[in-house]
């Protein structure tokens, strides 16, 4: 069984990924202070949860965005498993095509959602990540990575209005019942999530415009299972882009 762990800003997702189903996945939050020792409990946890034993794992993948966090999990890894976990990185053979040549640029990320969007849909691709930051990367029809944006998340954004301001209150991140919000909280969840709804819609078509041609426009990320159905695009969800990833690149390159 392979043990698929993807490091974002706010969420570790864990998959078990067995003859090429996922079994299990689940989500902690991302601990910055956490040491090795206490990551090695919860990774311990998680096979417990599933009724696994370490014995059964028989590689570990790890891509992050969060370095100091890499070094802790890949300790505990080791210590749990007694395996050296791959990690997505400079070196890994990915058969990605990334304009400039320059893959050091590109978060690992990026790289495993567009390599798990070009095994499954036809290219050219727009990619939408919603997490802690929303990403929209587009790959063109000679399947090669030509780049995209990046943008504060809608948890972020949330965030942001209601600390930097003196009278905005927390609110919930819930699709808004109109755009024209009657009083504040529905204001606020017109702007953030109907905002960032116009927002994807507009940078899929000026994408689009820009590769010409249509694409095949995928979202994954937490949030974006909220915010998805208020677009006016046609959007494949897929929840689960960035461990199908893992595993592919995991297959491609084991020894």
């Amino acid at each position: 069984m392979l043990l698929a762990i993807d490091i974002g800003n706010t969420n570790i997702v864990i998959g078990c990924i067995e003859k090429d189903v996922i079994r299990h996945e689940l989500r902690l939050a991302t601990d910055l202070v956490k040491t090795s020792d206490q990551y090695w409990m919860d990774l311990k946890g998680v096979l417990a949860l599933y009724g696994l034993s370490a014995e059964e794992i028989d590689g570990v993948i790890i891509s992050s965005v969060v370095p100091p966090v890499l070094n802790s999990l890949r300790t505990a890894v080791m210590k749990l498993t007694g395996k050296k976990p791959m990690v997505v990185g400079p070196g890994l053979k990915t058969g990605l095509n990334i304009a400039g040549g320059n893959a050091g640029q590109v978060g690992s990320d990026l790289v495993v959602a567009a390599v798990a969007a070009l095994r499954e849909y036809p290219a050219p691709l727009i990619i939408i990540d919603m997490g802690t930051a929303t990403t929209i990367m587009a790959v063109d029809e000679n399947k090669t990575f030509v780049g995209g944006s990046i943008c504060p998340g809608v948890k972020l954004s949330s965030e942001v209005l209601t600390t930097r301001t003196s009278q905005l209150p927390g609110i919930s991140l819930e699709a808004p019942k109109r755009a024209i919000g009657r009083n504040t909280i529905e204001c606020m969840q017109s702007g953030i999530m109907l905002g960032a709804a116009c927002m994807i819609d507009g940078m899929i078509v000026r994408m689009e415009e820009e590769l010409g041609r249509c694409a095949t426009v995928i979202a994954t990320g937490g949030i974006s299972r909220f915010v998805i159905p208020m677009c006016r695009s046609k959007i494949i969800y897929d929840r689960d882009l960035l461990l199908k990833g893992l595993h592919i690149l995991y297959e491609n390159n084991k020894k």
